[in-house]
């Protein structure tokens, strides 16, 4: 069981965990040892509230499908249970990050004493810049 929050939980029959081999370069064993860990949980079939549901579908994330799938590899283990907590771990944290709202953005304007500085400092590097010009007679 995947405890997302307080109320909130994933059971283990909604997971669907495979073990599969690795990519990469390896020694002896990494054509021979499944450490990668292949996990599909499918957000329309599971248990979860209406509202993680919508907003997990609405998620512009790579790892989900059209059809509603979160397929996860995770290979960055050398065993398969690490990677197996790693997939879930990255699941857990997926469907909480769908479920934070996001702060609406304020447009600010620059202060005036900011916009001075600024003019000052471009009006410096202009005569600077002139003195440096070849003189003209």
């Amino acid at each position: 069981m995947l405890e997302i929050s307080n109320n909130v939980s994933l059971a283990d029959w909604e997971i669907e965990l495979s073990a599969i081999r690795s990519m990469g370069n390896g020694g002896q064993r990494v054509n021979k040892v499944a450490t990668a860990i292949h996990l599909r949980f499918d957000i329309t079939k599971s248990s979860l509230p209406a509202v993680y549901k919508e907003r997990l579908l609405a998620c512009k994330d790579s790892r989900i499908s059209k059809d509603g799938v979160i397929i996860i590899k995770a290979q960055s283990f050398r065993t398969q249970e690490m990677n197996k907590e790693d997939a879930l771990k990255r699941l857990k944290e997926l469907v909480i990050g769908a479920m934070t709202v996001q702060k609406k953005r304020r447009p600010t304007k620059p202060t005036k004493g900011s916009v001075q500085r600024r003019l000052t400092t471009k009006a410096n590097k202009k005569t600077v810049k002139q003195t440096r010009q070849k003189v003209k007679f």
